[in-house]
C-alpha cells in the first residue's frame, strides 16, 4: 500500500480550512480575542498537528 503525504490527506486539508476559518472568526473579536479566541485557535491547529504526527508514526 503507498503512503500518502499527510498534506494530501483530505482530512489534513480540512483541518486547515478549519484552522483558517477560526482564526478569520477570532481576529474579528475584541475582548475574547486574548482568552478563549487563542484557546480556540490553538486546538484548532492541534488538528492538523496531530494528523501529521499521527501519519508520521505509520499509522493510517
Amino acid at each position: 500500500m503507498a503512503t500518502k503525504r499527510f498534506q494530501e490527506l483530505q482530512v489534513y486539508k480540512l483541518s486547515e480550512q478549519l484552522a483558517d476559518n477560526i482564526w478569520k472568526i477570532v481576529e474579528g473579536w475584541n475582548f475574547f480575542a486574548d482568552t478563549i479566541g487563542k484557546q480556540i485557535v490553538r486546538s484548532a491547529d492541534s488538528i492538523g498537528a496531530n494528523i501529521a504526527e499521527g501519519l508520521g508514526r505509520g499509522s493510517f
